[in-house]
């Protein structure tokens, strides 16, 4: 792919950071973790041991529903608290917090069982765009990179240590333009694997400088991907420029951040695209 391609796209990019644009939007439609029994959603450090948003029950919650858990999957950890009874030192009785763990499985690792989900709104007019769709098949093919939809979920994220991506099912984003976007920024992510790019080198904590560049870098590379498959839209650029414009303004510096981002951007195009050197 032409250099100057990039820079026209770069270019485009930094005259959207330069006007007056609209706040980045999340373009897809999801849930917090909940439990599927209960309705009650999951808070404090359980939104950091569930991997993704979405409907999650218990191996005996599957069963009394009717269904169950495949075979082979495995559970996630949540932390719960119950209150037990025990005597203080002077005899007296008294309810202290005891800190108990239990398993959980996402609905999509279950079978028989339907989503309560009613109130997502599943998009019926995402058909795949081919151009689109075969950068991301012969990328996920030829990577080994494992990609993965859940529905219901309110998240869209790559994992280095297990090499996953994960994405919202196709129908909870706004457009099928959106989901492309989406799923090249998460696959540019992937190109920082140490078996690929290297770099993205440790775990980079959120909002610090590190991780602010590596959203900068996937974000454009996500940008030049649509362009290449030739499904850039003005809506989907604006959001995109929203999006890395949040990052410059948290690593205090301006427009000429793109351009340091965007050729590592570019490296992790040439990759996807299978022609890096």
């Amino acid at each position: 792919m032409a250099s100057n391609i990039y820079e026209i796209v770069t270019n485009r990019i930094i005259e959207q950071l330069e006007k007056s644009i609209v706040p980045w939007r999340k373009t897809w439609h999801g849930s917090e973790p909940i439990n599927y029994v209960t309705r009650k959603k999951y808070r404090g450090i359980n939104l950091l041991l569930l991997p993704y948003g979405g409907e999650w029950l218990t191996f005996k919650q599957a069963l009394d529903c009717g269904g169950n858990v495949k075979r082979g999957e495995k559970g996630s950890m949540i932390v719960f608290y119950k209150m037990i009874e025990r005597e203080d030192e002077d005899g007296e009785k008294e309810l202290i917090p005891y800190l108990h763990y239990s398993n959980v499985f996402h609905l999509s690792q279950c079978e028989n069982i339907e989503s309560k989900l009613e109130q997502l709104k599943f998009n019926q007019d995402t058909e795949p765009i081919e151009a689109a769709q075969k950068v991301l098949d012969d990328y996920i093919n030829r990577s080994g990179v494992i990609l993965k939809h859940i529905q219901g979920s309110n998240k869209s994220v790559y994992y280095p240590g297990s090499d996953t991506i994960v994405l919202p099912v196709v129908g909870q984003f706004e457009s099928i333009e959106e989901y492309y976007c989406v799923g090249y920024h998460e696959a540019a992510h992937s190109t920082g694997h140490k078996s690929r790019l290297n770099r993205i080198t440790g775990t980079a904590a959120f909002g610090s400088g590190d991780y602010s560049r590596e959203e900068l870098i996937a974000e454009i590379s996500a940008c030049m991907l649509m362009n290449a498959a030739g499904i850039e839209v003005p809506e989907v650029l604006q959001n995109s420029a929203s999006y890395i414009k949040s990052w410059i303004t948290m690593l205090k510096a301006d427009v000429k951040a793109v351009i340091t981002a965007s050729g590592k951007a570019q490296k992790a195009t040439d990759l996807i695209l299978g022609v890096a050197e």
